[in-house]
């Protein structure tokens, strides 16, 4: 394989990957943030207070897009699978 083609799979994979992660980060970031800014608003600052919202909002969110993240994943890996014929078809060089 050229180096062109090792970079396309790899930058494919990252691409797949921070589509599937960033909706469960992006959800713990915002609900990290509101439970701070009522933190400092209250002067609560209880360590286990952040934790316990975190986890059920990335919970629920797991619950409500794990169909679509399945579905992406299977797809890059029917594209992967699809593809090597094609690199081996044209043979492997390094």
């Amino acid at each position: 394989m050229s180096m062109e083609v090792v970079t396309d799979v790899t930058r494919q994979m990252l691409l797949v990957a921070l589509l599937v992660a960033s909706p469960v980060l992006v959800t713990a970031l915002v609900i990290g943030l509101i439970v701070s800014i009522l933190q400092s608003v209250t002067q609560i600052h209880e360590m286990t207070l952040t934790f316990i919202p975190k986890i059920l909002a990335i919970v629920g969110m797991l619950l409500l897009l794990l169909p679509w993240i399945l579905r992406t994943l299977v797809d890059f890996t029917i594209q992967s699978f699809n593809s090597m014929n094609i690199y081996i078809s044209n043979g492997i060089t390094f």
